[in-house]
């Protein structure tokens, strides 16, 4: 049987020899519907050079270099979230990406604000995880100037000048732990919200609309003075520590950022019995809460679903790429997902 040419590949994919050629040759830019187009053709056909097809299907695709700016190294929930974009960019079909991703172990906003500069002049676009401030909403407006979009990750920002934001519904994930605790808790018990950092928006929305909740709809519950974890477990286990130590009748914790290790670490230190009338809800799911959910010690787990938002973003990242004359702020809102110990 004779073997498939190019003119016969050209003519089974409906186009020009001469556009099969600048595909195999990669001397000029095919469009990707084309370059589609010819790939099914040669499956078809039995093409003999369909691999040297598919890689030239890569290089013909936009090339795009993104950068992802996240919190502490040290903390399993960042490494996991570094570890899903990754995968996810790798994985994108519509464009080759080269990922940067870089970790906030100096949470000084200027600090910050110069690790983001830096960053800048490396890649195409930016997304941040930050706590908001002036000193960072300055940073993004000068990169924005200098043509380097920059969105908001997990926490918006109050930034005029941010691209975009990617994230949950922090005011529904605060009501959602109020409905856990106030179903869970005894009538009439005391609950307490954890906060990493008051300039984290995604915190202060979730606090706000936790205490929201139980105003409305459990009364009887009475809500603590928030506490200030500053997204260490050693001080979340100070704060819960004393906590306990001076409401007996504590019966229901929030943990609204980071922290979770320490706060398990002070209810393992309680008898057995007491440890189980005290019910947890947390905001996200690295091992130590996955752990906690196994022990039974967490309620319930309202986590960012990682691999679907790593997606997101990187797509709206793109996007902002390509539309840098519009001004409007992109958004994309996800469902959180909802864990608990007889889910995981």
């Amino acid at each position: 049987m004779k073997r498939p040419t190019i003119t016969d590949l050209a003519a089974h994919a409906g186009v020009s020899a001469s556009t099969v050629k600048r595909l195999i040759h990669g001397r000029e830019h095919v469009r990707p519907e084309t370059v589609e187009r010819i790939l099914v053709a040669a499956e078809d056909i039995g093409y003999y050079g369909i691999n040297t097809l598919k890689a030239r299907k890569r290089d013909n695709l936009p090339h795009r270099k993104l950068g992802f700016l996240l919190q502490q190294s040290h903390r399993l929930i960042y490494q996991q979230w570094a570890d899903a974009l990754k995968v996810a960019a790798d994985r994108y079909p519509h464009a080759v990406i080269q990922a940067t991703v870089e970790f906030e172990d100096n949470l000084a906003p200027e600090a910050i604000a110069q690790q983001l500069l830096e960053l800048g002049k490396k890649v195409d676009a930016i997304a941040i995880v930050t706590p908001d401030h002036p000193l960072i909403s300055n940073a993004i407006d000068e990169l924005k100037h200098q043509g380097v979009p920059v969105v908001a990750y997990i926490s918006d920002l109050s930034a005029p000048s941010r691209a975009g934001f990617v994230g949950t519904d922090n005011w529904k994930a605060g009501r959602t732990a109020a409905w856990f605790l106030t179903q869970l808790a005894e009538k009439g018990a005391c609950v307490v919200p954890l906060i990493g950092s008051h300039r984290y928006q995604c915190q202060d929305i979730s606090d706000s609309s936790f205490r929201s909740y139980i105003r409305e709809m459990a009364p009887d519950v009475t809500v603590l003075e928030t506490l200030l974890t500053k997204e260490e477990p050693d001080e979340a286990y100070k704060v819960v520590k004393h906590a306990l130590q001076e409401h007996t009748d504590l019966k229901g914790i929030f943990v609204n950022g980071g922290g979770i290790s320490g706060v398990l670490n002070a209810i393992r230190e309680l008898p057995t019995e007491q440890q189980k009338d005290i019910k947890i809800v947390c905001r996200d799911m690295g091992e130590e809460a996955r752990v906690g959910l196994q022990q039974g010690l967490i309620a319930a787990g309202l986590h960012h679903p990682a691999e679907f938002m790593s997606n997101e973003l990187i797509q709206l990242m793109l996007d902002v790429i390509e539309r840098k004359e519009d001004s409007s702020m992109q958004q994309r809102i996800v469902a959180f997902s909802i864990a608990t110990p007889e889910s995981i």
